[in-house]
């Protein structure tokens, strides 16, 4: 790419929407945090751009995300989500989803799961001035200490290679590359 864009989205034009759109964007809302963390887990062994197409389709299967919701589920909605062809159909995450729901409600009542997050980062996205992506990890010390916390806290599919993701994708980091245009639009925002 001639633009200096971070080069994962490469051509497709979905990934450079998201990219461009809504990757990195600070994110403080609880409930879009939750969801975004879930859909990181169901990323797991897959590619990210399988998840965003079908986004649309795990929102209407999974009551918008709704934690409120999702926490009252079973195994009857867990069967009717394995019989679902629009998502990601692995028992597993669907379950973890359940049991995720659970643990944000506990966290949520405790003073926010959004504040409980974004503690890692002191209270504001970290700000990486990555110039090529092979200099980008996969983890870090604070994704090992989030996904331990979250794991002590009741969560499942949340390793510190899918915290780190998400860390990424709301906002939580700053690793767009320093000649990608959204580097600066994004750390205006923090």
């Amino acid at each position: 790419m001639t633009d200096g864009r971070c080069t994962w989205p490469g051509n497709d034009p979905d990934y450079i929407s998201y990219h461009d759109t809504e990757w990195g964007v600070p994110e403080w809302d609880s409930r879009a945090l939750y969801e975004k963390l879930i859909l990181d887990g169901f990323q797991a062994g897959l590619s990210w751009i399988t998840i965003l197409r079908k986004r649309d389709a795990f929102r209407a299967a999974f009551a918008g995300f709704d934690p409120d919701v999702l926490a009252t589920w079973g195994e009857a909605e867990v069967a009717r989500l394995m019989q679902n062809p629009g998502i990601v159909r692995h028992r597993g995450k669907i379950e973890a989803a359940i049991t995720n729901a659970r643990a944000w409600q506990k966290i949520e009542a405790k003073g926010g799961f959004s504040d409980f997050l974004w503690r890692y980062t002191g209270g504001r996205p970290i700000q990486n001035r990555w110039t090529a992506t092979h200099q980008v990890p996969s983890s870090t010390p604070t994704s090992e200490r989030l996904s331990k916390d979250l794991k002590t806290a009741g969560f499942k599919f949340c390793g510190p290679t899918i915290t780190y993701a998400f860390m990424q994708a709301v906002g939580m980091v700053n690793d767009h590359l320093v000649t990608c245009p959204c580097h600066a639009k994004v750390a205006a925002m923090a």
